[in-house]
This record gives C-alpha cells, sequence and structure tokens, in this order.
C-alpha cells in the first residue's frame, strides 16, 4: 500500500469515527396542537420513599420544596414504615414513629408526634399524602421479636423481614388504631384536608413484605378500612399495592371487596375507593454496560389493567401505580449491585422520559381512570455522594433526574398530537423494549391557552452514548406567524450535577465553593435565550445526544 493510499485509508477512517459522535439519524418530529389527544394528567407528581424520618430532616425538607414548587397541582407522597415502633433514627430500609403502644394492662397508648411532623411537612408545603397504613406496631405484632432489622445493601434481602411484617395479634385493636389515627387527623388537618388524600393498607402483600397469608391480609384490609371510614366516612381508602408481578393477587384482592363477606361487618364487600399496584423494570449488566428493561416495567401495568377491566363495577375507579421505577430496590447503591449505575447521569432522566410517555399511551389504551404512578425515589440522609441509590438528590443537591419532573411541570393544559418517525412504537416496546440499533427519539407534547410545550428525548436501554442525532421539529396548528421558543436541555453538559462533580474529582467532602457549584449546575438549564420563531416557514432543527431531554415552551 503506497503511502497517498494509506493517507487516503486515515483520512477515511477519521471520517467514519468522527462522524461516529456526530449525528447518526435523523428524527422528523410532527406536533398537531389542533388535534387534542386528551388531558395532561400530572400522573407523575406523586413520589415515595421507605424511610419516613427522613421527610423532616434538612435535605429531606429542601427536596420536598423543590418538588412542591416544580408541580402545578398538590404533589401526593406515600411512605413506608408510619406506624412501625421505633425512636424515629432512621437506616436504610427503616423508619419509625412509635404510634401506638400499650400500658402493661394491654391498653392502648397513642402517641402521634412523630407521625405529625411528617404530615405537618407535607402540608406546609401543600403537598397530600397517600397515607400508609403500616407497618404492625411491635405492640400488636403475632411475632415482635425481632423488630428492628439490621440490613445493608449486600445481604440478603429477607433479613428486613422482623416483626413489623406480621399479622396483628387483635385486629379489633389494628382497626382501632386506623380509626383513632383518622380521627386525629381531622382534628389537626380538618375534615376537608383530609378528605382531599388516599388512604392504603400495607404494601406488596403478595410479596416479602407480609409474613400473612392472603385471607389474613384481606382481614387486616377489612378492619383497617372500616377503622378509617369510621372516623371519616367520606375518606379514601384502596390497595391492594401489589408486587409488580402481583396481577393475581390483584384480581383476588378486588374480588373479596366485591363479592366476599366483610370480616368485620359480616355483609358483603369492602370499601374500595382506588386501585392500586407496583410496576418495576429490571435492569442488567451486559458486556460491561447497564441494559435497561422498559418491556418489563410496562407489562406489569398491563396486566394488571387487564385485571381492572374486568370487572365493571368499577369502571371508572380512580387508580393509582403505588411504584413505578426502572427497578426495585432504592436502597440498594450501585457499589454492591452494579445494575444500578445508571442512577445518577442522564439515563435515569430519559428513561423517565419515555416510560411515562409510554404511560399515557397504556392508558389511553384501556381507558383507565389513572391518578398518578409514584416514583420511589426521594433521598438518602448522611450517605455518601453520587452512591448509586434511587434517589432525585443527594446531599441536597439535585440530579439531573429532577430535571425531567420539573419539564413535567411545565406541560399543563391538553396533551396533543405528536409523531416521530424514531420512537418505537407502544407495541414494540412491549414487545422487546427499546433494543434495536437506533434510539427511542420520542415526543410528547402539551397545549395550554397561552403556552404550548414539546418534550423530546433520546432514549435507549443499552448504557452507551455518543451518538448525537439530528431533530427536524413541524409546529403544526400554532396558527401564529412568530411564536418565541424557549428550549431546556438534560444532558452531559447542561442540568447535570453529575457530571459536575465528576469533573471535581468526584470529592466526598466538597467544600462550601464547590457545594454552591454544584447546586448551580443541577438546575434545569435553558439554552441561550429565548427565540423568535415563524412555524408557517419550515420546521424547528436541533441535535440531541443519547440519553439526552429537552424541552421546548413555546409562547
Amino acid at each position: 500500500m503506497n503511502v497517498r493510499i494509506k493517507l487516503s485509508f486515515i483520512f477515511i477512517l477519521c471520517c467514519v469515527f468522527h462522524s461516529l459522535g456526530k449525528a447518526q439519524d435523523k428524527a422528523d418530529i410532527t406536533v398537531n396542537f389542533d388535534n387534542k389527544v386528551s388531558e395532561m394528567k400530572p400522573i407523575w407528581a406523586w413520589f415515595g420513599y421507605d424511610v419516613p424520618n427522613y421527610t423532616y430532616m434538612k435535605d429531606g425538607q429542601k427536596l420536598l420544596t423543590d418538588i412542591s414548587k416544580l408541580s402545578p397541582v398538590p404533589v401526593y407522597v406515600r411512605a413506608h414504615n408510619l406506624l412501625t415502633s421505633g425512636d424515629g433514627t432512621p437506616a436504610l430500609k427503616w423508619g419509625s414513629t412509635t404510634v401506638y403502644t400499650e400500658d402493661e394492662q394491654g391498653n392502648p397508648v397513642y402517641n402521634w408526634t412523630i407521625v405529625d411532623r411528617i404530615f405537618d411537612t407535607y402540608i406546609k408545603r401543600g403537598m397530600k399524602p397517600l397515607a400508609q397504613i403500616g407497618f404492625m406496631p411491635e405492640a400488636l405484632s403475632t411475632k415482635p421479636q425481632p423488630y428492628q432489622h439490621k440490613w445493608k445493601p449486600g445481604t440478603r434481602y429477607e433479613e428486613i423481614l422482623t416483626g413489623w411484617a406480621y399479622p396483628p395479634k387483635d385486629y379489633k385493636k389494628w382497626g382501632n388504631l386506623a380509626y383513632e389515627w383518622v380521627k386525629h387527623c381531622v382534628e389537626r388537618y380538618g375534615k376537608k384536608e383530609v378528605e382531599s388524600w388516599y388512604w392504603e393498607v400495607w404494601n406488596e402483600a403478595d410479596g416479602a413484605y407480609w409474613k400473612g397469608t392472603q385471607a389474613e391480609f384481606f382481614k387486616l384490609y377489612d378492619y383497617a378500612a372500616d377503622g378509617v371510614k369510621r372516623a371519616l366516612p367520606t375518606a379514601k381508602i384502596g390497595g391492594a399495592n401489589v408486587t409488580g408481578g402481583g396481577s393475581r393477587y390483584l384480581d383476588a384482592f378486588i374480588k373479596h371487596c366485591l363479592t366476599d363477606t366483610n370480616y368485620v361487618t359480616g355483609k358483603i364487600g369492602s370499601p374500595l375507593d382506588a386501585v392500586l399496584f407496583h410496576a418495576k423494570g429490571s435492569p442488567k449488566v451486559v458486556n460491561g454496560a447497564v441494559v435497561m428493561n422498559l418491556r418489563t416495567e410496562l407489562r406489569n401495568v398491563e396486566a394488571n389493567y387487564k385485571v381492572i377491566n374486568r370487572y365493571p363495577q368499577i369502571k371508572n375507579i380512580p387508580v393509582i401505580i403505588g411504584e413505578f421505577d426502572p427497578e426495585g430496590c432504592a436502597d440498594c447503591g450501585m457499589a454492591t449491585n452494579p445494575e444500578n449505575a445508571y442512577r445518577n447521569g442522564t439515563m435515569y432522566s430519559s428513561y423517565t422520559a419515555a416510560s411515562f410517555a409510554r404511560l399515557y399511551e397504556l392508558t389511553d389504551k384501556y381507558n383507565i381512570n389513572l391518578l398518578g404512578a409514584v416514583s420511589w425515589s426521594f433521598e438518602f440522609e448522611n450517605q455518601p455522594w453520587f452512591a448509586g441509590f434511587r434517589d432525585l438528590a443527594t446531599n441536597g443537591v439535585n440530579k439531573p433526574v429532577l430535571n425531567v419532573f420539573k419539564m413535567f411541570g411545565m406541560m399543563i393544559g391538553n396533551r396533543v398530537e405528536a409523531t416521530s418517525n424514531k420512537m418505537y412504537p407502544l407495541q414494540t416496546v412491549l414487545d422487546s423494549s427499546i433494543r434495536k440499533q437506533t434510539a427511542d427519539i420520542g415526543v410528547l407534547a402539551a397545549k395550554s391557552q397561552n403556552t404550548s410545550t414539546v418534550m423530546i428525548w433520546n432514549y435507549h436501554d443499552e448504557d452507551k452514548k455518543g451518538n448525537i442525532d439530528t431533530v427536524s421539529l413541524s409546529l403544526k396548528g400554532l396558527n401564529k406567524s412568530s411564536v418565541t421558543i424557549t428550549r431546556y436541555l438534560i444532558d452531559d453538559e447542561n442540568s447535570n450535577s453529575y457530571e459536575v462533580w465528576k469533573k471535581m474529582g468526584s470529592p466526598q467532602s466538597p467544600s462550601s465553593a464547590q457545594i454552591r457549584e454544584l447546586e448551580k449546575s443541577s438546575q434545569l438549564k435553558s439554552i441561550g435565550k429565548s427565540i423568535k420563531f415563524n412555524p408557517n416557514q419550515g420546521s424547528f432543527q436541533f441535535e440531541l445526544s443519547r440519553q439526552g431531554v429537552t424541552l421546548l415552551s413555546i409562547k
């Protein structure tokens, strides 16, 4: 091979490698603002976590304030361990309130101090509890010892299953606990406020969290529901918050509420004001890279939607997905679970955008009255920086994924027709997730009276970056010759505290100046200045990198 040929060959190779980091594909996206699809329900404005005591701690309060501000509607919050016994000291997968104890004669003693502090924190910010009636107080448990577990990431999950997970020794006392709690809340917060909450019993009784039988759980539910309704007949209660694969258990639970004999009243049926279940994905590490599985999460949703639609008696009943997440264990960091390495960066952001967009589609398909989908993701106090927990913030600094929820918070009004030639069809995602060579360059759009919004993401199940794709966006039905477009962006360079932290050298004891820089970098960033654009004279074009998310606010 002579020198000239060698140089030509090297030039061609350089062009090829250069192109790998440049625009690889073109997404032709069209939004027709004249074609309404449905209401842009803020189903994303629901959050949850294991440790309720984080609620009133420093970083917990800061994050709750941030969450409450980003939403145009009151945010609902769900937490485990609201009735668990203990001194209020938090630990991974552990929290406590010591609401219930008994005196020497076995009479109930109620102490609402800690649980009031939790709910006060929500109410002060205009938030509302999705109040979980659980877990079992030590004084009521049929197997109280051992009670508090010492679980840590990497140890057997079964170690968490201690005295709190067992049935009550006295179901009447259990029902009265629910009664006294709701009665107290009405006295403290007012009837109208508590009527706007939702109550639910336990968590994943079909899985590890319940050490009783199915019949015992139904009995547990009946007594709790009876207590809630005795205290406030207009209160809203539901269940069963089954695991992602628990559709058969949910089916049995709905049948119980509709046709079985109530354990308390002896009559047919039990109160059911909302149906709740969970949906989870299942990431894995393949050839050194994290590979997500959006298919698994959406199939969980579909299986439970099919169960709900079998019962015409509950048509249009409110549905709440009690946990809607990429996988199961929020408290398992990436040190012990390397498949969770997606959590710090933009992959969590793009997955969240793609998953909620498909959830809207799936809900339309099955005509479900979905109120909300709880992101089981909050924060962990006094843990290492960016440890890879499934959280929205680390040590008071917001992570990139929270900015997706800020984007959703700007999308109000009605969802409108939006298509992309690079967006995977819903059925393809349900069949095989997003695993083809090309990425899912998808779109979700909304229109209100004065503002239109378009969210676009560049997602793929495989956590690899490098590709930068071109987006050509046609804006139809705006009926204006000039609009103002502000573009917000989440990628490696924008709205991303994690990348800034890594460039600092990944400090575990950052200075005050570094923390200020991290907080600044964590904010949702607009790209350049707002621009004037004539949608009648062609498409709006830009580039979007793999695992990036952008939002266009159009006025």
